[in-house]
């Protein structure tokens, strides 16, 4: 019966293409062509009047996945009177209706039909490819040229960015939604079939072969998409056009698109505190003139998102007047969790597990285990022979979770050395063919949801924000949603639930980039201070995001770095400068014992703010943004009134080596140097570096013009450096530019003037290869005015 319908359908809208075998329509600034085939013939901005599609490969209007097989349209009609296209893919036997709908600034397709849906694995919309390759926005899916901007656009959940990377849907790429090849880009999206089970590689394929259960009526049918071309300079103003229009997320704050809020790009501060220390962090957050105060772990356990008694002994309440008292001084007030990850402390876990935890996958009991029973029989080794991605080693057998060591390698397949009843579950015997379930786990020592408890957990988290008021979320560890088996729409379903659920304007970050996430998202703030100094710690990598922030209009970010006890004014004008320089927010942790333990803490909060307000009342000019972009540079910002500071740059003298050679016995082993200074009078300043593979140097000395001598009590090994920044104090950094010790000289610095000088080094050095050591002064030089445009 189903081939008879799928013939009679055929023959039908054959009849109809016969008159008409181009398909036209029109939206705003775009105009596109179907041949009779089913592939783009012209992608055309109206105001250019350029065809955009690339030429020499085809674009079909949609790829059919069927069998792990990739299916090609073979003919396409168009019913004005119903205004669907008929998409037909004869050699798989299966056909499409696609809704047209042409709106004032896009185009809609949307599948209205799919059948027959059992041979139906997913679709991809296109690909289409594009002349366009100037800037590729790989996660929004729009492309420019700096003239137009072309986009396809998903318009709801099951509707995801790229082309079907793999059988779990998910990729760890930043975006696919759009890509480069060498003609010019493409543009994509896809939809999977959930309502079947399936077996998928989960996690990007580091879990293989798990089962995935239905998901009842979710076909393809009803996945969305929106095509668009407009000037580049309004691109943004028909995004939002779109999500209106379409009933996408639409965040706003104080009524106005996030987007364009003033508060678009802005920093914030992390820290820990409680009840008790709010109104000193509330103080500290409004001094350095950032807009949100962010706890950095107010739980106990996540899952159930139980505050610590510690911070919050009145619980939600005490929560709730913290947030009351941010927002009186004009802040937001945030929490951090890790999305969908389960402490094993939570009630999801103990005493008694949830049936709802995911599992990697299943076997069966071999015959009958009682409570106590250190080795248990399963049927298989799959799920559980895996060590690489094994980190509790945990199985769940009924109501009893239960760790193993290992599992043999051949018959009788053995979990051995067991402990029973992991975690606070009670020990108890199971039966012969009971399930044996392989817990999902990360190395963060966490559990993960399926689906449907994953849905309940973020509930979970938009009723703690409904009671309480906090409006600053970040979705870190997003990538949990992989732990259900259903890839990146599990992920952008999280935050939708938590989104749709809330009842007040949030803010909200993430720790990957989706497709349909970037309608929810703030600000994308990646970069972790734990791994050394500002310099040091993920400096690359905070810069290389710059580019596809720009690339896919998300707010600049620098990601974190953290003011500690021992931080400095300089290495804080370091870090400011070069958000100055890519208009680029931060987030910074600062915890109340170093804030009330570190003497310059007034002075680095102060620079914070005036930096900041710098920044983002675009006081630097374009020239000075690309000097402040550089890594080399090093600034002062001082403020000489309301709106209105000096830029002082420092500048740097040569590298001055000094290393161990051989002298005669009684001769001096010194190193000097002849040093030219170029700026002003000042307090000198300088940078010391060890370079090299062992030894050490130590008893530092320098001797400036015959006469003032510097003892520095310091051995350094290699890679370790010593900084003086013109106080008396003389700081140790380790080899990842991590603060490791201090050491104050009895007085400043010496003063130099501007001229000829003469340097005198001597040190000891240890080892058959002891390291040189690299010593560079530097001074304010150069100044500017700068004002609040």
């Amino acid at each position: 019966m189903m081939k008879i319908r799928f013939l009679v359908t055929i023959a039908f809208f054959s009849l109809l293409a016969s008159v008409n075998a181009q398909h036209n329509f029109s939206s705003g600034g775009l105009m596109v062509n179907l041949n009779n085939d089913g592939y783009f013939t012209e992608l055309r901005n109206v105001a250019s009047g350029k065809n955009y599609l690339y030429a020499d490969t085809l674009s079909p209007l949609m790829t059919l996945v069927s069998g792990n097989t990739k299916f090609y349209p073979t003919s396409v009609t168009y019913s004005k009177s119903q205004k669907k296209l008929l998409l037909v893919f004869k050699k798989a036997g299966v056909f499409v209706d696609i809704k047209v709908t042409e709106k004032a600034t896009h185009l809609i397709l949307e599948i209205v039909k799919a059948e027959p849906e059992i041979k139906i694995d997913a679709i991809i919309w296109g690909r289409v490819l594009t002349t366009i390759s100037k800037t590729v926005g790989e996660v929004i899916g729009v492309v420019r040229d700096g003239e137009i901007a072309l986009g396809m656009q998903v318009l709801n959940i099951k509707t995801l960015g790229g082309d079907l990377p793999n059988n779990e849907g998910s990729t760890w790429a930043r975006g696919i939604a759009a890509k480069t090849f060498s003609g010019g880009s493409s543009l994509q999206a896809y939809s999977i079939n959930r309502n079947r089970n399936r077996f998928v590689d989960a996690w990007g394929g580091q879990f293989n072969n798990m089962p995935v259960p239905v998901m009842k009526g979710e076909t393809v049918v009803g996945s969305k998409i929106a095509l668009f071309s407009c000037a580049e300079s309004q691109t943004l103003n028909i995004l939002e056009r779109i999500e209106l229009d379409e009933n996408l997320p639409h965040p706003t704050i104080k009524g106005v698109w996030f987007k364009k809020s003033n508060l678009y790009g802005k920093s914030y501060l992390i820290s820990s505190f409680g009840e008790k220390e709010v109104d000193e962090m509330i103080s500290y957050t409004k001094r350095a003139g950032l807009i949100s105060l962010y706890h950095e772990g107010p739980f106990k356990s996540w899952g159930h998102f139980i505050l610590n008694e510690n911070q919050f002994p009145n619980g939600a309440e005490g929560l709730k007047s913290c947030v009351d008292k941010a927002h009186s001084a004009g802040l937001f007030l945030g929490m951090h969790t890790l999305t969908n990850f389960i402490n094993t402390n939570d009630p999801y876990v103990t005493p008694v597990p949830d049936d709802r935890l995911s599992v990697t996958g299943y076997s069966t009991l071999v015959q009958d285990v009682d409570g106590e029973q250190k080795e248990i029989e399963v049927a298989s080794p799959e799920y559980f022979d895996e060590q690489k991605n094994n980190n509790l080693h945990t199985v769940k057998i009924g109501k009893e979770l239960i760790r193993y060591n290992t599992i043999t390698d051949t018959k009788p397949y053995k979990l051995l050395d067991c402990q029973r009843g992991a975690f606070g579950t009670g020990a108890s015997s199971h039966k012969r063919d009971d399930k044996v379930g392989k817990l999902f786990d990360h190395s963060y020592n966490v559990f993960f949801p399926n689906l449907a408890m994953q849905r309940e957990i973020a509930m979970n988290i938009a009723k703690l924000m409904n009671e309480t008021g906090v409006d600053h979320l970040d979705f870190d560890g997003h990538e949990g949603g992989l732990a259900s088996g259903q890839g990146d729409y599990a992920v952008d379903l999280f935050a939708k639930d938590v989104y749709d659920n809330v009842k007040h304007d949030f803010i909200c970050g993430t720790s990957i980039s989706k497709t349909f996430f970037w309608h929810i998202g703030s600000y994308y703030n990646w970069g972790e201070p734990w791994y050394g100094g500002f310099k040091e710690s993920m400096q690359q990598y905070r810069i290389d995001n710059q580019g596809l922030f720009d690339r896919n209009y998300m707010p600049h970010m620098l990601g974190w770095y953290l003011l500690a006890e021992n931080t400095t004014l300089s290495e804080m004008e370091w870090m400011l400068a070069r958000a100055a320089g890519y208009n680029a927010g931060f987030a910074m942790v600062a915890r109340p014992n170093a804030l009330r333990s570190n003497p310059l803490t007034p002075a680095l909060l102060d620079a914070i703010r005036e930096w900041e307000l710098a920044r983002t009342s675009n006081a630097f000019s374009m020239a000075q943004m690309e000097s402040l972009k550089d890594p080399e540079n090093e600034f002062h910002l001082e403020k000489i009134d309301s709106g209105k500071w000096n830029l002082h740059q420092y500048a740097l003298s040569p590298i001055f080596v000094r290393e161990k050679f051989e002298r005669q016995p009684g001769e001096p082993t010194h190193t000097k140097w002849t040093y030219q200074q170029k700026w002003k009078e000042q307090v000198m300043q300088f940078r010391l570096n060890a370079i090299g593979k062992e030894g050490l140097a130590k008893n530092i000395k320098l001797q400036i013009d015959n006469y003032t001598e510097l003892n520095i009590p310091i051995a350094l090994k290699p890679g370790e450096s010593i900084v003086c920044d013109g106080t008396e104090i003389v700081r140790l950094y380790d080899e990842n530019g991590k603060p490791k010790g201090k050491y104050t000289m009895p007085s400043l610095a010496p003063t130099i003037s501007p001229g000829t000088h003469t340097i005198i080094a001597d040190c000891s050095f240890e080892g058959d290869e002891p390291p040189k050591l690299e010593i560079q002064f530097k001074g304010l030089n150069q100044l500017e005015t700068i004002q609040i445009r």
